[in-house]
């Protein structure tokens, strides 16, 4: 049974984030991610003006004057959320942690998903797929889904990029839309994210904290590695040292973003330190320019 504060934060996040959907991304969302086509609505009598190429010649027959054709976009989409929930999720130095930015991103996501009466579901992974919730619609199935973010305790701790990958090719055969919640603290994984640009409409969200990227000089202390639990003794104060943990963290981040450039894969950057809903609006209006 879920205990009674972990109910009301999620009551709580579920006012925030659908609040700011409703105020912010559902016109941007419904804009950017398109239906699969148009598909057949009614007919009505022809008016002045009517493209003549919509005139349903069988039906205008037998009522003796013209009608014609009116179509409605196929609305319906399958979002996927693929949350990375290893070790590193852990990891927050100010405001909150890694975890619980992509617990608000992914609840945001799901409402805007629920809004446009899309279907959204998710995969929480580790070095393993640790969970799936089917694809469905509706507000008491996104508030599952923020409860499983919020609540579910994985068994494991390290990340495979590849495991959640190749699983949601398995299970999810036609387009969708894929938000992948990660840091991407992983290797090995860059064949099979080729293969998911080009199937699904990918998107990486990547939650940061400042901290990786500017070690403190505070002498030497015992760091131990989230996903491994492996620890080592680390002199701090050493300036090589600081540069090299510096280098490592700068240089994985180059990799992912010549990874996600090369494969024409959007990426949204977020902090643990700041607001996210900036950067959001920042990616919506993006896409929203690029189609216009």
């Amino acid at each position: 049974m879920i205990p009674r504060e972990f109910l009301k934060k999620i009551r709580r996040l579920e006012i925030r984030t659908r609040k700011l959907v409703e105020d912010t991304f559902a016109g941007e969302y419904h804009s950017i991610f398109k239906g699969r086509g148009m598909e057949f609505a009614e007919v009505r009598e022809y008016v002045p003006g009517d493209d003549i190429r919509l005139i349903d010649w069988n039906v205008s027959s037998r009522m003796g004057h013209l009608f014609v054709k009116q179509f409605m976009e196929e609305r319906e989409l399958t979002v996927m959320l693929l949350l990375d929930a290893s070790g590193s999720s852990l990891f927050g130095t100010r405001l909150r942690t890694k975890r619980e930015l992509q617990a608000e991103i992914a609840a945001a996501l799901a409402f805007s998903a629920v809004l446009n009466n899309d279907r959204v579901g998710m995969i929480i992974f580790t070095n393993r797929v640790e969970k799936f919730i089917p694809p469905k619609k509706g507000r008491i199935h996104a508030l599952s889904i923020i409860r499983d973010v919020l609540y579910y305790e994985p068994k494991e701790r390290g990340t495979s990029i590849n495991t959640a990958l190749r699983y949601l090719i398995n299970i999810q055969k036609k387009t969708a839309v894929v938000f992948i919640l990660s840091d991407f603290l992983d290797e090995g994984y860059e064949k099979i994210f080729r293969v998911a640009a080009r199937k699904y409409d990918l998107i990486a969200v990547v939650p940061e904290d400042d901290r990786e990227y500017g070690v403190p000089d505070v002498g030497l202390i015992s760091l131990r590695d989230a996903e491994t639990g492996r620890e080592e003794l680390v002199d701090t104060s050493s300036p090589r040292v600081r540069k090299h943990i510096e280098y490592a963290m700068r240089r994985r981040r180059e990799n992912f973003s010549k990874l996600f450039l090369s494969t024409g894969v959007d990426k949204i950057d977020l902090s643990t330190h700041a607001s996210y809903e900036a950067r959001l609006r920042k990616f919506f209006a993006t896409r929203v320019r690029r189609l216009r």
